[in-house]
């Protein structure tokens, strides 16, 4: 069961990915950001109505109030790269999260990484370095990384990784002093009211959606809605770093998603690179 709802989770936050960068289309990032977790409120203070509301520690609190301004930050990084750069060279790099993990091991507690992590970390940089293979052609060996650095938005989800690292586990210690549906509605309806101050100081733009993207904006909000839902559920009752190796199917999918709605290039290589990435944090995480 925790398989299918990370599935299900990755292939929803592909979607949100894909919508979001359509409704970036001319619009102010931090409106986008900030609407998009708003208009899923709704949807899950309906749900609420089902879920019992489970006795709440000074744990939950603590766990929750250390990840909300992570969150706020993450996910200005996020939308903004999304907005940026191609979805199929930025969504990739959130596979680099299980490698932070093994960094903080190692210079944290001195654990050496195993070989299936060391083997990990080589398919991770082979990944990366094929996503911009097609660089080796005008710059050499080393232009693909070099391509890596001069995209802002692969800079920037690079960042959202290392902050993801952090607040996956704090989730998964919420989850375990609450409940995973009451932690979804929670996170995500605490979160809009704290990141409402921080989108509406830093707009430079009135407050204000076309009339003809309103379907879209719910449809964005109905869907993180979902996943609020899915991806706490598949975290309750599965190991953190299993159900987010899993979840990260979902940078093949938002390749995908940028070859089929925005019409991105080199879209062979980066499927084959966000493979390798993938395959590498599998290798990291399950075995």
């Amino acid at each position: 069961m925790w398989l299918i709802l990370s599935v299900l989770s990755a292939f929803v936050q592909a979607t949100v990915d894909a919508f979001t960068k359509k409704a970036l289309n001319g619009a102010d990032f931090y409106i986008v950001s900030w609407l998009r977790n708003l208009l899923a409120v709704p949807f899950l203070l309906a749900a609420l109505w089902f879920v019992p509301i489970p006795k709440l520690d000074p744990t939950f609190y603590w766990a929750c109030g250390l990840a909300m301004p992570l969150e706020v930050i993450a996910t200005l990084m996020y939308i903004r790269a999304l907005e940026i750069s191609p979805m199929s060279l930025t969504m990739p790099f959130l596979a680099l999260t299980p490698l932070y993990l093994l960094i903080f091991s190692y210079v944290l507690l001195g654990e050496a990484p195993s070989p299936a992590g060391l083997a990990g970390v080589l398919l991770l940089c082979a990944g990366a370095y094929l996503l911009n293979a097609h660089t080796l052609r005008e710059g050499g060996i080393f232009a693909p990384f070099k391509a890596v650095y001069r995209e802002k938005g692969s800079m920037l989800m690079m960042g959202v990784a290392l902050i993801f690292a952090v607040t996956s586990d704090l989730s998964k210690l919420a989850i375990m002093h609450s409940s995973a549906m009451f932690f979804g509605v929670f996170y995500v309806a605490v979160f809009s009211f704290v990141f409402t101050p921080v989108a509406l100081y830093f707009t430079k733009k009135p407050v204000s959606v076309p009339r003809s993207d309103y379907g879209l904006y719910i449809f964005i909000g109905a869907t993180l809605a979902l996943l609020a839902i899915l991806q706490p559920l598949a975290l309750a009752i599965s190991h953190v770093s299993y159900m987010i190796a899993v979840k990260r199917l979902s940078l093949l999918f938002s390749i995908g998603y940028g070859y089929f709605m925005f019409g991105e290039s080199h879209i062979k290589e980066r499927l084959l690179g966000g493979a390798v990435m993938l395959l590498g944090l599998i290798v990291m995480t399950l075995m």
